[in-house]
């Protein structure tokens, strides 16, 4: 008896194997999309069922709003809604009485997703784990035709909005009217003032190893998390992979349409890097960002793309690697960027003669720089020095003498503080 109700048991979770599958297959090959599969796998096997990127971005899901909840409740989404799948894989883990489970999405040997299974009241069997692989097998088919698909209308985006931000054809400059009909069919709005936001993966000095098809994974999923949230933040927003990187044009929104006298777009740009970045789990690359003035014509468009591009790089060389600058922002730091490599030796030359001592790599010659800025940032104000630097006033007195016998009257000489105050930028920037 007891043998006969096992061979009941195992037929009847084989035929729901069989069941899903088939009505999995129904649904790729008329056309249906990862929210079907994730309805027809939460619908057969009582579960809730999300697909996400390899890194935990929500894709598709059938999830309650009771089992998202208690996702929350046990720490496994983050404050950007990205559900920590790094700690779901292997075994899984408990919720409440049941499960959540990490199911690898993958194709060829390259990870394409992840499916995640959640059951509070009761454990996931073996079974439910084997119905889970077949979804996972057909998502993966159906995830690989629409990447083909994509791949094609990422690359027709990118031509023609690299065209449109590097003036490579004269068309396109010329007949405005062109090219909002043109961007209209990728579904973009180019109608509205943006701000030119350009991201690039940080250099890593520790993976020099990686080979070029481990940096096209990186920079895909790079590209397809910027695509995500962009889409997230309103419709009609150009969003396109350069290669080495991502290129959006994001809308002022409210500051413009409210009619301020100089949106930024900085509330905008905060919030896409927020959840792009995510809380950096689950694989997820370090970044930077540049982001130009606003553009409020297409004719804009280009210088706009050639800030971007300069504010990433000075602030990933003043700030390091993981900033979000602003061009506005950089002041000084445009013009001493402007000076090519080749010529840095003249820049260098510079520091040397402005600060002498104080341009060495030595522990006392960068404490007394800090104090030097300082007293710069004060206009000289040594009492108010002292007590940004946590100093004794008669201790700054000294330390103001030293800068003096080093490099001069400083206090006395507004065009010797200019010179001081330019080869310190110089020095933050150029090394």
């Amino acid at each position: 008896m007891i043998s006969g109700e096992r061979e009941e048991l195992a037929s009847a979770a084989l035929a729901k194997v069989d069941a899903l599958h088939t009505g999995l297959t129904e649904i790729v090959l008329e056309g249906g999309n990862l929210d079907g599969i994730a309805a027809e796998v939460a619908r057969v096997l009582g579960v809730g069922v999300a697909f996400t990127s390899t890194d935990g971005r929500e894709r598709a899901s059938a999830l309650p709003e009771g089992l998202r909840s208690a996702l929350e409740t046990h720490d496994l989404v983050d404050p950007t809604g990205r559900l920590r799948v790094e700690r779901m894989d292997g075994d899984g883990v408990a919720l409440e009485a049941g499960a959540v489970l990490s199911l690898r999405v993958a194709a060829g040997g390259a990870d394409l997703a992840r499916l995640v299974c959640l059951r509070p009241g009761a454990p996931l069997t073996s079974d439910d784990v084997h119905a889970l692989e077949r979804a996972a097998a057909v998502a993966a088919l159906l995830i690989t035709r629409e990447e083909a698909v994509t791949a094609v209308e990422n690359k027709y985006q990118g031509d023609f909005l690299r065209d449109l931000l590097l003036r490579r054809a004269a068309g396109l400059a010329n007949n405005q009217a062109y090219v909002a009909e043109h961007a209209a069919t990728f579904g973009w709005d180019l109608t509205r003032p943006v701000v030119v936001v350009s991201a690039e993966i940080d250099p890593d000095a520790g993976e020099e190893h990686a080979g070029s098809v481990q940096r096209r994974q990186w920079q895909e999923r790079f590209s397809a998390a910027w695509r995500q949230v962009t889409g997230g933040l309103g419709p009609g927003i150009p969003c396109v992979d350069f290669s080495s990187e991502v290129v959006a044009l994001l809308p002022l929104g409210d500051a413009a349409a409210a009619g301020e006298a100089s949106p930024t777009g900085h509330d905008v740009v905060r919030r896409a890097v927020t959840a792009v970045a995510g809380d950096k789990g689950g694989g997820r690359r370090p970044f930077s960002v540049g982001v130009s003035r606003v553009a409020a014509t297409l004719e804009e468009l280009p210088a706009a793309y050639a800030q971007a591009r300069r504010a990433v790089e000075v602030g990933r060389r003043v700030h390091g690697g993981g900033s979000t600058t602003f061009f506005d922002q950089l002041g000084l730091h445009r013009l001493i960027a402007l000076i090519p490599e080749e010529e840095g030796g003249e820049l260098r030359a510079f520091v040397r003669d402005v600060l002498g001592p104080l341009a060495e790599q030595t522990t006392e010659a960068a404490d007394l720089r800090e104090t030097l800025q300082v007293l710069l940032d004060t206009n000289f104000n040594v009492a108010e020095a002292a007590r940004l630097q946590f100093f004794h006033y008669n201790t700054m007195r000294y330390r103001v003498s030293k800068l003096e016998r080093l490099l001069g009257p400083l206090s006395a000489d507004p065009h010797l503080r200019l010179d001081v105050a330019v080869a310190l930028r110089v020095l933050e920037i150029a090394g």
